[in-house]
């Protein structure tokens, strides 16, 4: 039985009964009773079949935890001193079954909190995770929710050269333009519209699971680029075991998601996978004391899988004919639910959850054999591990399987192809009438595509006296770039053009939106040309060194997105297998 088993039976048993650990007779001038601590712990060791020094001791770390905590209520009513329990990691932790406390006012900036712990435990350089949520170094931690009690999780941030021995400065500051670029490469993504050379322009799209394209508002469709693409970084970094990194990464993902509208979140899987990669980094990073958010993520995960493949997976079925790639994300969810219920001593909804998963990973685990001829035959093993998934096995039908996926992967490539080249040529004919290429883009995209339309949405605005028709755009969300605003970043001698952009891009973030030009050089692909302006000109085709520096920021984070639509399906279950096989030695010793 693990620590954390014991530990919650034994509370169910002392709620139950009423019985105050830290009180006498248990509990005398803050030291246990010895005596009648010895006898609670033979009757609930009789109870529990457990050892008498087992049961013990996890009574003594109830106790003392109890008595801790006592103390610590009655410090912060009288000095406002809380209390934070650290979760930190492994290769930290002085003694295993020791809890580390830190003691601080909650008026303090987090970075205070951050600085005393890296010099008390030798830590470099760390995130502090609350619920889920890291803390922003420059914010109270009053402002943040932090509250007496708090369990805060540390997370080391690993170095990236060691070789070059960055100062801890220096590293914090790149840790964080290195987040903040990949949010910003996203970004610029998410507000390109596809007009540029298809074979040379990264473009991103939010499609359904056939692979078809969603119509959704702007703001929410860039609001989705940005927290698909922090998730795809750190599934990029969890499959390198850099856990820490991961979380980091995926936080901020469900930030973002969190812009989303709900009804939206439940028409695609991403939301609820996500659920599951911050949870399977806790369990990576043994941080499952965070048991109430993972919980909660855990429960978020399955109602979103409920909305997006329906009862019994009656929708997926019909949008994809089978359930068996899709399986091993509630293979993983009743693991971790079976997980977290073994920790919380729920021992009955463990097993039942367990057998869920053995049922699942019976069908789902690799068959070496069948895997091997389907890679001779040509197969990658993705190929051949997603198909085998989605026909139960069978060989033949997995080689139509793969042949019929191919084509129709390659049918949508040249749909979308023909899509851009059509969208590209409406643009050059409202530009050869004179409209400038960004605003025929936006008026095409408010036009649904139809030039019509768009020629006359870019009348009305010239009837209007409107000079730029972004502004038109962004009035419909009741948002137009501040003047205020502008001036400050004019005041740092960004170019009009980009500032207006970057504004945009960081719904008027001042702050955010100075970091993006930076990481652009001043420069951002979203601004209008110059020489497109209302006009006939064709716009300049030459380079320059801060649009390749933009370019080389946006390639960097499309190397982490898989090329595969379906790679987050494609898990050998080896990891699963290993906890697995943890549970059922734990569950076996308890009957």
């Amino acid at each position: 039985m693990s620590e954390e088993n014991l530990e919650a039976k034994l509370k169910q048993h002392l709620k139950q009964e009423k019985v105050e650990l830290w009180s006498p007779p248990f509990t005398e001038d803050t030291k246990p009773g010895l005596q009648h601590m010895q006898e609670l712990a033979e009757r609930y060791a009789s109870l529990l079949c457990v050892s008498v020094g087992q049961v013990g001791g996890a009574l003594e770390r109830i106790r003392a935890q109890a008595v801790h905590r006592g103390r610590g209520n009655q410090t912060y009513r009288e000095t406002n001193v809380a209390t934070l329990e650290l979760l930190l990691p492994r290769e930290y932790r002085k003694e295993a079954k020791k809890k580390h406390y830190l003691e601080t006012k909650l008026d303090v900036l987090a970075q205070e909190v951050m600085d005393r712990i890296a010099e008390e435990y030798g830590l470099k350089y760390i995130k502090l995770i609350l619920n889920g949520r890291t803390l922003s170094a420059d914010l109270r931690l009053d402002e943040q929710t932090v509250k007496n009690n708090s369990k805060v999780m540390v997370l080391k941030v690993s170095e990236e050269d060691r070789k070059r021995q960055i100062s801890e400065d220096q590293k914090k500051k790149k840790q964080k333009n290195d987040m903040q670029r990949t949010s910003n490469a996203f970004t610029i993504l998410s507000e390109r519209d596809g007009t540029d050379d298809p074979g040379t322009t990264p473009f991103l799209e939010i499609a359904d699971q056939k692979g078809n394209p969603l119509n959704i508002p702007h703001e929410e469709k860039k609001a989705l680029i940005v927290a698909m693409g922090l998730h795809e970084k750190g599934r990029a970094l969890m499959k390198r075991k850099l856990y820490d990194d991961a979380l980091c990464h995926l936080v901020q993902a469900d930030q973002h998601f969190g812009r989303c509208d709900s009804a939206l979140l439940n028409t695609v899987d991403n939301y609820a996978v996500l659920q599951l990669d911050i949870v399977w980094c806790y369990r990576a990073l043994e941080a499952l004391s965070c048991l109430d958010d993972g919980k909660l993520r855990l429960h978020r995960a399955e109602e979103c899988f409920t909305q997006c493949y329906g009862t019994q997976y009656t929708r997926l079925i019909n949008i994809k004919g089978s359930t068996g790639k899709e399986e091993v994300l509630f293979l993983r969810l009743y693991l971790l639910q079976s997980l977290l219920s073994y920790i919380d001593g729920n021992d009955a909804l463990a097993r039942a959850k367990l057998q869920q998963v053995e049922a699942l990973y019976s069908r789902l685990s690799d068959d070496s054999e069948k895997m091997s001829q389907l890679m001779l035959i040509g197969f990658s093993e993705r190929e051949s591990r997603l198909a085998l998934r989605a026909c139960e096995g069978d060989i033949q039908s997995s080689v139509g399987y793969i042949t019929t996926r191919r084509q129709e992967r390659e049918d949508l490539k040249q749909r979308e192809k023909q899509k851009r080249r059509s969208r590209m040529d409406a643009i050059a004919s409202l530009t050869s009438m004179g409209f400038s290429r960004r605003d025929a883009a936006r008026a095409l995209q408010q036009a649904d595509g139809d030039v019509n339309t768009a020629y006359n949405i870019l009348l009305d605005a010239q009837a209007s006296e409107v000079t730029n028709l972004g502004e038109v755009t962004n009035n419909n969300t009741g948002e137009v770039v501040s003047e205020e605003k502008l001036s400050q970043l004019l005041y740092m001698g960004f170019d009009r053009d980009s500032c207006q952009t970057a504004l945009r891009l960081t719904d008027g973030d001042v702050q955010s939106a100075t970091q993006l030009l930076l990481d652009s050089h001043g420069f951002l692909t979203g601004s209008p040309d110059p020489s497109s302006s209302c006009s006939s000109e064709e716009p300049s085709t030459s380079s320059s060194p801060e649009k390749e520096n933009t370019e080389d920021m946006v390639n960097e984070v499309l190397d982490d997105i898989s090329r595969h639509e379906e790679d987050y399906l494609n898990v050998d279950l080896e990891e699963e297998r290993v906890l697995i096989t943890n549970l059922n030695s734990y569950l076996n010793m308890q009957s």
